[in-house]
């Protein structure tokens, strides 16, 4: 009796500990902490939603399936997926991968994908494909991004038609003074290193590429979810900038993801950036 005592008063310790240590907290744009039912009520509202990720963060992932899992209960058909990991002329592949036509050895040896992609986006994938979803690669080719970043936004000028079909229209409209892309220039020269001038517009390309192909596939009545880095979306910039600048009807909301020492509140620097921000404590483990 006395053990059996025993174990059930460190079962409930144990328990309770457990639930001192939370894997994340979800906070709305105020700063006031909120459950998961009120992120899908509110992106189930909206007409795009931009999901910011720390890249090797399980829980961003973990986090993306469930809403993605929650938005198809919803809407069903009429959700849509699309992901700065796939890059626009993989379109066709992924298309083939989707529609069962190739397998995922085939997929896998022949699509260009993350390090990470079995762990963190092939559950996103699969997902997609077993439910019909659509799943847009919204990225432009890494090569072309390089290419901006050595020449600026004119080395593209130079590429065949059947290259730029896979680039946002040219020339990008572009804004220096933006805070993300300034505060890109302004790190470089604090860090003491060489300055580009070039490295916030190769952030641009992307960031107007991914918007393209975000708009070029969304028709009123959906509802496009897209996942990319946070900075990609951070202070109602990048993605949304560029939404925004094509479509001001459009209803986007914005997520973000942080780590922090404590994830009991919403600290400063990651308040106001997003309408909702996903806080995860910096001893989380890393997919890679």
């Amino acid at each position: 009796m006395r053990r059996t005592l025993y174990i059930l008063t460190l079962f409930i310790t144990l328990s309770a500990m457990r639930s001192d240590l939370p894997a994340y907290k979800l906070y709305n744009a105020k700063g006031k902490s909120v459950e998961f039912g009120k992120l899908v009520k509110a992106a189930s509202d909206a007409d795009i939603v931009l999901f910011g990720e720390l890249h090797n963060n399980p829980v961003c992932h973990w986090l993306q399936l469930e809403l993605t899992r929650a938005l198809y209960e919803q809407h069903g058909d009429k959700l849509m997926l699309g992901a700065e990991m796939f890059e626009a002329d993989n379109a066709l592949i992924i298309n083939e991968y989707l529609s069962k036509k190739v397998n995922d050895r085939n997929f896998e040896s022949e699509a260009r994908l993350w390090p990470n992609y079995k762990t963190d986006y092939k559950p996103l994938l699969v997902y997609a494909r077993d439910n019909g979803i659509p799943f847009i690669a919204t990225n432009i080719p890494r090569r072309y991004a390089s290419l901006v970043n050595r020449e600026g936004f004119e080395g593209l000028s130079a590429l065949s038609p059947e290259a730029l079909q896979y680039i946002a229209p040219l020339p990008p409209a572009y804004d220096p003074e933006l805070p993300g892309y300034k505060g890109m220039i302004e790190m470089m020269g604090g860090a003491g290193g060489h300055v580009n001038e070039n490295l916030p517009k190769a952030q641009a390309i992307k960031d107007a590429t991914m918007a393209h192909f975000i708009l070029k596939n969304f028709t009123k009545g959906k509802l496009f979810l897209h996942f990319h880095g946070t900075y990609h979306s951070d202070n109602y910039e990048g993605i949304m900038w560029y939404l925004k600048n094509q479509n001001p009807d459009l209803k986007i909301l914005t997520i973000k993801s942080a780590e922090q020492a404590s994830v009991d509140s919403l600290e400063v620097a990651n308040s106001g950036k997003a309408d909702f921000t996903l806080v995860i404590p910096e001893t989380m483990t890393k997919t890679h």
